[in-house]
């Protein structure tokens, strides 16, 4: 028996070890940012109506837009990103979105607001999936897990600072502009700043790590090309969307994420709207109040997960969150506007639960080798409810004066998702990829 420590074993462990720590921070903060960037706006809307005279609909439709530049142009950014390499091309994701979110400051028209909001989607296009492109090329696989639910929880912490940031930057006025213009502003060009320190510090390949021992970079390509070609003997399918569509299970697994999408999109886009009727607050109020949900829905996260690992029935859990959203949602078109906050912090118990407790339904269900391909479609599609619940939220505010409708429809489709899991299927085709093992906290 030798007993002799393997220099590569041990080159690679110190490999893994250095990219993690010095990647890893730095795409967390990234996504802080993109995240702000994205969701800014439900914190100015009122302002956008007063100053600009923005109505209720263009809102909605604009914020959505956002994710129709980001679903159209997501593909061929990926594919210039794996020809021109990571690390310009997060760079140039970077650089454009922080531009595009910085000219949205100076808006004066709807048309301005559409085309800035679709533009803004088509600059974030392929930041996401260029991360995790970046992970299967400088970690292997037993690691990568790992490291997306490290990035991925920058969008939690976004979601609880999104509220105070944006409050406290709306205090700030002079030089011509308005206290939403300095939030903007700021916000976008945070991102323009912090582009040219990723420029610096990201490398493409591990060969130009200079930060890496040359035995380490050998143990860390050699490892990962050595995955590479397992997967290849493994015979990785390609399959098109139309074929995958072909399978009831994967039309049902879209379906169920197009429904958790949109009650948390809604909340996302109209929430501090919904602050603002309380009562008289200032927009650092409003911002504080909008951490609440997102505190709460964070705890129960974790705590539907520990329940769904003690007593497995997962499609049980995704139904029961769904329904606490439903409720939650309905009761909030019962009273006043304190009680309709205090119902979405409940609603967020359920949406954000469901959302975290829906992956693993699908990963068990799908054979190995197309697994990547149908998460990324069920992702699409589900990103879709970020444009057709503000879309529908404005038009029926404008058209009715109320979003009261909207939050009905919203109980409705938690009821018919937690009611479509049970036909839902989780027997296992294969072992699902680890690289999407940590896409629970998405």
């Amino acid at each position: 028996m030798n007993d002799t420590p393997d220099p590569s074993a041990h080159a690679l462990a110190s490999a893994v070890a250095k990219v993690k720590r010095h990647v890893l921070p730095l795409f967390v903060i990234m996504f802080i940012v993109n995240y702000l960037d994205r969701v800014n706006i439900g914190f100015v809307r009122p302002h956008l109506e007063s100053d600009l005279g923005i109505s209720a609909a263009a809102y909605g439709f604009g914020a959505g837009l956002f994710f129709i530049g980001y679903a159209l142009f997501e593909v061929p950014s990926n594919m210039l990103l794996q020809r021109v390499g990571a690390r310009l091309w997060l760079t140039r994701i970077m650089f454009t979105w922080g531009l595009v979110a910085t000219a949205m400051a100076f808006v004066q028209t709807e048309t301005q607001f559409y085309v800035l909001r679709f533009l803004l989607g088509v600059a974030e296009a392929g930041f996401f999936p260029g991360v995790i492109y970046y992970f299967t090329r400088w970690l292997p696989a037993a690691e990568r897990g790992k490291a997306i639910a490290i990035f991925l929880s920058g969008s939690a912490f976004a979601s609880l600072i999104s509220g105070p940031l944006a409050g406290a930057l709306m205090q700030i006025q002079g030089m011509g502009l308005h206290g939403w213009q300095w939030m903007l502003f700021i916000e976008g060009m945070a991102s323009v700043m912090l582009c040219f320190f990723v420029f610096f510090w990201l490398d493409s390949k591990p060969h130009d790590a200079k930060w890496l021992s040359r035995e380490e970079q050998d143990a860390l390509v050699a490892a990962i090309d050595l995955e590479q070609r397992e997967r290849e003997a493994g015979g990785v399918a390609k399959v098109s969307a139309w074929r995958l569509l072909k399978d009831r299970q994967i039309v049902l697994f879209c379906l169920i994420y197009f429904c958790i999408q949109l009650t948390i999109y809604a909340a996302t886009f109209w929430l501090p709207s919904i602050i603002k009727r309380m009562g008289e607050m200032s927009d650092l109020q409003v911002g504080f109040f909008n951490s609440i949900p997102w505190l709460i829905s964070i705890i129960a996260m974790y705590a539907f997960a520990a329940c769904a690992k003690r007593w497995r029935f997962q499609q049980a859990w995704v139904a029961a969150a769904l329904l606490v959203a439903a409720c939650g949602m309905f009761m909030s078109t019962t009273g006043g506007p304190v009680f309709a906050f205090v119902a979405v912090c409940f609603a967020a118990i359920g949406f954000k639960a469901a959302s975290s407790l829906f992956w693993p339904i699908p990963q068990g269900y799908l054979d190995a080798r197309i697994a990547a391909a149908v998460i990324a479609l069920i992702n699409s599609v589900g990103n879709l409810g970020g444009f057709v619940a503000p879309t529908t939220f404005g038009l029926l505010e404008q058209q009715t004066g109320s979003i009261q409708g909207g939050l009905y429809g919203l109980a409705v489709t938690s009821v018919l998702a937690a009611i479509a899991v049970f036909f839902v299927r989780m027997r296992p085709k294969g072992v699902a990829s680890p690289d999407f093992k940590a896409a629970s906290a998405n």
